[in-house]
């Protein structure tokens, strides 16, 4: 059977706000999504998935692993991990299977990338790139349109972050549907209308991509997914354990494989992609991840992959918290780990934003009218509690009755039956797996890095064999890079590029040990790497230029 091509389209922020969630996803039938609706047309559209934390970087470490971030320490928002020595980034397994791997260009995993992962990893990768055109590819695009940032430009620049959005296709503030934990204000509406507007931009950036692969001629050799991270940008959507911040849209297209038109209800991970692509490329699953395959090798969809899904929230950025949930076809329970602070800690780079600062400002302007001797009356108990200090340490919604999660039933006494069952399947998740938050994350990183200090990956032994130069590295969970460029100029990164672990360029093409090297020329290089640890001293072997034929 020939291995199908992958590709995978994310984008930030947003939860399941398309025009074919209309119906499943409150507000979706405000959005103007032409190509992601056929896209779902086209193949299935998961309508219960759910990603393992409301914020990215997290929640791309689980898809890119395929692991909770809480088990292998990449929960925290944001911090450079050293996950266990049998974790590997996903794209690094369709490398050693001959795939051309090509990343555009976000990362953002909670680890270094090292130069085994991708072939290509840069703002132009492209399944274009690979020079052998029948070569199976997997290609990931990271699209920014969405995220939060955008949500706020000043005028200007939102007209021209959104220019392929048609003046009929545009979100009137007065018009769209604002959740009720949120106050019905101007600047509220303003940043919904403008959140549909920038999804409406992102569905032309996917159709450019769709569009692309019908050029090549791939549409019908290639599996399609469409992602996101997690929730929209707003208050008690990213950042919060709440189903507004970690309900996602899910698609996948597999012609030939996946009936046009698939509708799967189960509750998925969006973590479980890891798994499910290498069981669709007919590679082995490592026992480690913890997704599950969603459908297999024929495309046959998966009977109830998850009883429950799960997630946390941690540090975000300088806000210290942590909180757990699980949850099944019905209900979402909620643990606060810390009851006594408030969700909506200062974070210095959300509080800049206008949503957040609308519910600061009118938070402060109830604290004048008790000054006065006033009932507050500018928020709703709901609305307020996004800012509350104490919080509830437990919180129970039903979501079929209530899918805005506005009535805490952790007190009812007719639900202390599902609460209790809640409980013990979080428990039982945490003890399965562990929990690396609930652990102080000084001592996580003494663990890591002892005084700060990276472990180094030890250097590869290479030695010359019949078959070519043959490598190998003592250090557990190692992978070996070579290459016959020599040293050259490595560029500086900026700060955004290191905290995002982009690859860093050094004008040479590392390529990823899976057998012995033929050399090409009478110098390779060979460099060993290992998630979360320093590379490796490189290693230089030259080899004897042969003797011009019929010499002595």
């Amino acid at each position: 059977m020939k291995q199908p091509n992958i590709v995978w389209i994310s984008t930030h922020d947003i939860n399941p706000d398309l025009g074919c969630y209309a119906g499943v996803w409150p507000g979706a039938e405000q959005a103007v999504t032409p190509n992601l609706d056929r896209l779902a047309a086209e193949g299935a559209r998961f309508d219960a998935a759910f990603a393992a934390a409301p914020v990215c970087a997290p929640a791309r470490s689980a898809i890119m692993t395929g692991c909770f971030p809480t088990a292998i320490g990449t929960m925290h928002m944001r911090t450079k991990a050293v996950p266990p020595p049998e974790v590997r980034l996903l794209p690094e397994y369709f490398r050693a299977a001959g795939y051309w791997t090509a990343n555009n260009v976000f990362t953002d995993f909670q680890v270094e990338i090292p130069p085994t992962v991708f072939d290509e990893c840069s703002a132009s990768a492209h399944w274009r790139d690979r020079p052998d055109p029948d070569q199976p590819f997997f290609a990931a695009f990271h699209g920014m349109t969405t995220h939060e940032s955008q949500i706020y430009l000043d005028d200007a620049a939102f007209a021209a972050a959104t220019s392929h959005v048609d003046d009929a296709d545009r979100h009137r503030p007065g018009s769209v549907p604002v959740p009720p934990y949120y106050p019905d204000s101007a600047v509220f509406r303003i940043a919904i209308a403008r959140y549909f507007d920038l999804i409406t931009e992102m569905d032309h950036w996917v159709g450019g991509i769709l569009a692309e692969l019908e050029e090549d001629g791939l549409v019908d050799d290639t599996i399609v997914v469409f992602w996101s991270d997690h929730g929209r940008g707003m208050p008690r959507a990213k950042r919060w354990p709440n189903e507004a911040g970690l309900r996602e849209p899910l698609i996948v297209r597999w012609p030939g494989r996946i009936d046009a038109g698939t509708v799967v209800s189960d509750l998925v991970h969006t973590m479980d992609l890891a798994p499910t692509m290498l069981a669709a490329a007919g590679l082995p699953v490592p026992t480690h991840m913890h997704g599950v395959p969603l459908f297999d090798d024929d495309g046959a969809i998966a009977q109830t992959p998850n009883q429950y899904t799960y997630a946390g929230r941690d540090r975000m950025d300088e806000a210290e918290d942590t909180s757990r949930t699980v949850r099944d076809d019905r209900y979402r329970y909620i643990r606060h780990y810390h009851p006594d602070r408030s969700a909506m800690q200062h974070t210095q780079y959300p509080d800049h934003l206008a949503t957040w600062g609308e519910l600061r400002q009118l938070h402060s302007e109830e604290a004048r009218q008790l000054a006065t001797g006033q009932l507050p009356d500018l928020l709703t108990p709901l609305q307020r509690s996004l800012l509350a200090a104490p919080r509830p340490a437990e919180e129970l919604y039903d979501l079929v009755a209530d899918p805005h999660e506005t009535r805490n039933l952790a007190t009812d006494p007719a639900r202390a039956a599902v609460l209790a069952r809640m409980r013990n399947a979080l428990a039982g998740w945490q003890d399965r797996y562990g929990d690396l938050g609930l652990r102080p994350e000084a001592e996580v990183l003494e663990g890591w890095r002892p005084s700060g200090k990276p472990h180094e990956t030890a250097a590869p032994i290479v030695v010359e064999t019949a078959e070519g130069l043959a490598a190998e590295c003592s250090t557990a969970g190692s992978s070996v890079a070579w290459t016959t460029d020599p040293p050259g100029n490595t560029r500086e990164q900026t700060a955004l590029e290191r905290v995002a672990g982009i690859p860093a360029e050094d004008g040479r093409r590392w390529r990823l040990y899976t057998r012995p090297v033929t050399a090409e020329s009478d110098t390779v290089w060979f460099q060993a790497h290992r998630l979360g640890f320093g590379p490796s001293p490189e290693i230089t072997v030259s080899l004897p230029v042969p003797a011009p034929e019929g010499s002595r």
